[in-house]
């Protein structure tokens, strides 16, 4: 598997799409002082809440950090927690385009968190309608005129369930083609320019390339 450098850099003034699933991290804080009588797990009484933009969000909101001109293509219900994400993402300046599916709910992540250590997670998720899929498909196709770079980022939500199109399409346009993986199957990300597991998936994917190789 050839190796390649992709420096952060890079990034300053590019205009980068990025698409993928996005969601709303939530985290409440609070402290712990006694043990519920209903079941043996900590009481936390909750004195902050903090709610940040997840998922591809996130990556749009750091690609904007590096410099980057960022775009965002996604999917949210028609919730609380959808409305919340839009307002992160505009106080972040990012021009997000986020298709509302009315018959899923916006993926949650929440964390309670007590004593300076998570003591539980709980995720709200629901994969998006094939018509809503399409739709932003449609939009893709005009959004990438206007894109030097295309980020897609894979939670494994459903998003991005035309992703191979997507690779095509932007390679076709001749953009760059970055891919933020889930899962072991990496084959449905053929075309890209670069693919960045993360650390645990890493070694498992080069050897996968080099038994392919022989």
């Amino acid at each position: 598997m050839k190796t390649m450098i992709f420096h952060p850099s890079s990034l300053r003034k590019a205009r980068v799409l990025v698409v993928g699933d996005v969601m709303l991290d939530r985290y409440w804080f609070g402290e712990v002082g006694r043990i519920s009588p209903e079941a043996p797990v900590p009481v936390v009484k909750i004195d902050r809440v903090e709610e940040r933009p997840g998922g591809a969000a996130n990556v749009a909101r750091n690609a904007a950090a590096l410099g980057a001109r960022v775009s965002l293509l996604s999917v949210t219900g028609r919730d609380e927690a959808g409305a919340c994400l839009r307002r992160l993402l505009k106080k972040d300046r990012i021009e997000a385009r986020l298709h509302v599916d009315r018959s899923v709910d916006t993926t949650v992540k929440l964390r309670v968190i007590g004593r300076q250590q998570q003591l539980l997670r709980v995720d709200f998720e629901t994969p998006p309608s094939h018509e809503v899929l399409a739709s932003k498909l449609r939009d893709f196709a005009g959004m990438l005129r206007n894109a030097d770079a295309v980020i897609l980022s894979d939670y494994g939500k459903g998003g991005l369930a035309h992703i191979a199109k997507m690779i095509a399409m932007a390679r076709r346009a001749g953009k760059l083609v970055l891919v933020d993986p889930k899962g072991e199957d990496y084959s449905r990300y053929r075309g890209a320019t670069v693919i960045t597991p993360i650390a645990r998936n890493s070694g498992r994917l080069q050897g996968a390339g080099a038994a392919k190789s022989n």
